[in-house]
């Protein structure tokens, strides 16, 4: 249990180095966080989050930004150890000790998408949710979007079975569209639970609605922020398939929000 409160397996130059970290990530100057980036590469070469800041902040190119996260995802895996793997396997996330290093393996696979190297980064997302089924890092809406990029249709339906209950927006209008594309009679259904959940994707698939990016990087669940965040990374898809915008727009169009219950 030790792990949970940021102790444990780490030594302790990783332990210190973390720390500094934490400092890194309040600080409210670019410089003033790179700084501190360095200082804990310079107790520990294995903090891991520290080379995450520098892809983040420093790096000047997209080769520079790999080569950042190659070295965190590295330095991650020395910091764990195979023991810690084993331990953690299934728990991934739940102890502090394992988030450098997913965070890290996450902007690895993230530049990975960037620079083409597609089957490559999605091998990582698959990986992370073996290690952490419970994905609180929501990986599986972004490997979700590749695959359906990719038309890998057997694993995005492996994918989607394995997070059925799953009532995001972006997770249902996804089932919605492979149940068009494959003629589910219980395609319709979907997509009204999807518009109930986010009723703004319609009108920006069809490019009645202006894309509308969030303002804070947080996005707003039901907002146009979330709609706008889906149709970039999904719209290619559903543009691809004959009709299926369109048919969208159809099952749609006469919804209402459900009312609000009152307290």
């Amino acid at each position: 249990m030790a792990g949970l409160f940021g102790g444990g397996r780490g030594s302790d130059p990783t332990d210190a180095a973390q720390d500094i970290m934490y400092e890194a990530w309040e600080a409210t100057s670019r410089s003033k966080r790179i700084t501190l980036a360095r200082k804990a590469l310079k107790i520990s070469p294995l903090c891991a989050d520290a080379y995450v800041l520098l892809a983040e902040e420093e790096a000047g190119s997209v080769e520079e930004v790999l080569d950042y996260y190659q070295k965190g995802v590295t330095a991650g895996e020395e910091a764990l150890g195979p023991d810690g793997f084993e331990e953690y396997a299934g728990r991934f996330w739940g102890f502090l000790e394992t988030r450098p290093y997913m965070r890290a393996r996450a902007g690895l696979a993230a530049v990975l998408w960037r620079l083409g190297q597609y089957q490559k980064a999605i091998d990582h997302y698959q990986a992370m949710l073996k290690l952490n089924p419970n994905d609180n890092q929501g990986i599986r809406y972004v490997l979700a979007g590749h695959l359906l990029a990719r038309d890998d249709i057997k694993a995005l339906r492996k994918l989607l079975k394995q997070h059925e209950d799953d009532g995001a927006a972006a997770w249902l209008y996804t089932r919605a569209l492979l149940a068009f594309r494959e003629n589910d009679p219980g395609a319709g259904k979907l997509a009204e639970e999807a518009w109930l959940a986010n009723s703004h994707v319609p009108g920006v698939l069809s490019g009645k609605q202006p894309l509308v990016a969030s303002i804070d990087g947080y996005i707003t669940l039901g907002g146009e922020d979330e709609a706008a965040d889906y149709v970039e990374e999904n719209g290619q898809a559903w543009q691809a398939t004959p009709g299926a915008v369109a048919w969208l727009a159809e099952v749609t169009k006469k919804l209402k929000p459900r009312r609000q219950r009152r307290n």
